[in-house]
């Protein structure tokens, strides 16, 4: 698959929420979405990325942005992490990887030398007519909600 750019159309998927609903991205047309890829519930990095997002998510939204973040941990798993840091956004539980994939964001890495297959925190912005507006591949966990809006200033 080839890597996604700027412009694009912003591949589709559908998630079961923990409401019990199933959407689509196709129904936030209209909306900007800040799609977040991460690698695992309840890790550091992901946990400050994710709280940053929870903290920023009222400012967020009153400039028009949902946040649904994707991994490839288990529903179950998505819950606790939801629960525990009280986030108030969708998390996809992706344990296929066709999502991953579509946006390629699964792939090799390499820490200390080894090598492993897993996912590349990267967080997509999707403007309302479905296209990618921004990606951002060195996220800043700690203020990605601040790095977010900043980009969007650019």
């Amino acid at each position: 698959m080839e890597k996604l750019t700027i412009g694009d159309i912003a591949p589709g998927f559908s998630f079961t929420g923990h409401d019990g609903v199933t959407r689509s991205l196709s129904d936030y047309l209209g909306k900007k979405v800040i799609l977040f890829f991460y690698p695992k519930d309840n890790t550091p990095g992901c946990t400050l990325e994710a709280c940053s997002l929870r903290d920023g998510y009222d400012d967020l939204r009153s400039k028009g942005f949902e946040v649904i973040g994707v991994s490839a941990d288990s529903a179950s798993s998505h819950e606790g992490f939801k629960t525990r840091f009280n986030l108030p956004f969708a998390l996809v539980s992706d344990t296929d990887k066709s999502v991953l994939n579509a946006y390629g964001v699964w792939g090799e890495k390499k820490i200390m030398g080894k090598k492993y297959m897993g996912i590349s925190r990267t967080t997509f912005v999707i403007d309302e007519k479905g296209l990618i507006a921004s990606i951002i591949e060195k996220v800043n966990t700690k203020d990605h909600a601040k790095q977010v809006v900043k980009e969007m200033e650019k």
